[in-house]
């Protein structure tokens, strides 16, 4: 009987998580060695907006619509960015903080004043996503992993985002050589006709859509915190980039299934009455590795950037 609870109610939020965790974690890994870390918190901010745009046109949470508002949000974050740097004259930095927060202000707006009532999209779902609710309940134990039959109605989040890693999966295997020269060195990579700047491009839309696609199921705080946390604890763990990767995987990992069963279990182990959030949890055992590697982590005192492959 616990085998059939736990295939139905906790497998699938947990893979959904793990999936989502280390699909944004992937590339956060050169984001954050390129110094531009804070480039997954902006995507999170400029989707919201899009993406509840895209909900009131169709009417449907789906994935193409919310990738195609998101994508519209994000082309008028940019010129919003540009406007506000030419016509005010401030710095590139606090033009993107306006744009940013002003995008996410506007999404929240709009999502507390639409008819969402009928779906799994408000201001918490926003935030917190609804890994809870993701469950299989066509799931009668282990067995059903074998059953095409039951597979059929696994939560759709889960194969959207397997889909999602394993193209971004494939983006960073292809392109790990070009990505390494150009976040490390980026004239030398221009010298042997590596376009970095095409490159850098097609890094930041990997990384958008990873977060368009976790967005739904696990929310802004889980993706502001995948993005970040795993490959800075990572980096805190060696010198070179492969392992930083590997460490970043692993971490994401950690944080995904920990954080869920501590989220469930871990009020309760404490006498609480009820479960807490498990995206704000996740969130929160990835900020602990964080901060365990940071006091305990090989390359705590180490500086400059890894040098091996």
């Amino acid at each position: 009987m616990m085998g059939e609870e736990f295939v139905a109610l906790s497998l699938p939020p947990i893979l959904i998580g793990t999936l989502a965790a280390i699909a944004c974690a992937l590339p956060g890994n050169f984001l954050l060695l390129r110094r531009q870390a804070l480039i997954g918190d902006a995507i999170s901010h400029v989707v919201l907006p899009g993406i509840v745009v895209a909900f009131l046109v169709t009417g449907v949470v789906a994935a193409v619509p919310m990738m195609i508002g998101a994508a519209g949000a994000a082309l008028i974050a940019v010129g919003m960015i540009e406007a506000i740097r030419r016509l005010g004259r401030i710095e590139p930095g606090a033009a993107m903080g306006v744009t940013f927060t002003s995008m996410f202000a506007a999404g929240v707006l709009l999502l507390e004043q639409s008819d969402t009532s009928g779906v799994h999209l408000d201001v918490e779902h926003a935030l917190f996503g609804n890994l809870e609710s993701l469950i299989w309940l066509d799931a009668t134990g282990w067995g059903s992993l074998l059953d095409q039959d039951a597979l059929a109605y696994v939560p759709e989040e889960l194969p959207r985002l397997a889909v999602v890693l394993l193209l971004v999966s494939v983006f960073t295997w292809i392109f790990w050589r070009p990505l390494k020269l150009s976040t490390f060195d980026e004239a030398f990579a221009q010298s042997v006709g590596i376009r970095t700047g095409a490159l850098g491009f097609a890094l930041v839309v990997v990384a958008a859509l990873a977060a368009v696609a976790a967005f739904d199921a696990v929310g802004s705080i889980i993706v502001i915190a995948m993005f970040i946390c795993p490959p800075a604890a990572a980096r805190l763990m060696t010198n070179s980039l492969g392992a930083q990767v590997a460490w970043s995987v692993l971490f994401a990992t950690l944080s995904a299934v920990f954080g869920y069963v501590l989220a469930g279990y871990g009020p309760l182990w404490i006498g609480a009455d009820n479960a807490v959030s498990a995206a704000g949890m996740i969130a929160a055992v990835s900020g602990l590795i964080l901060a365990i590697t940071a006091a305990l982590g090989p390359q705590r005192t180490r500086s400059g950037a890894p040098v091996e492959g």
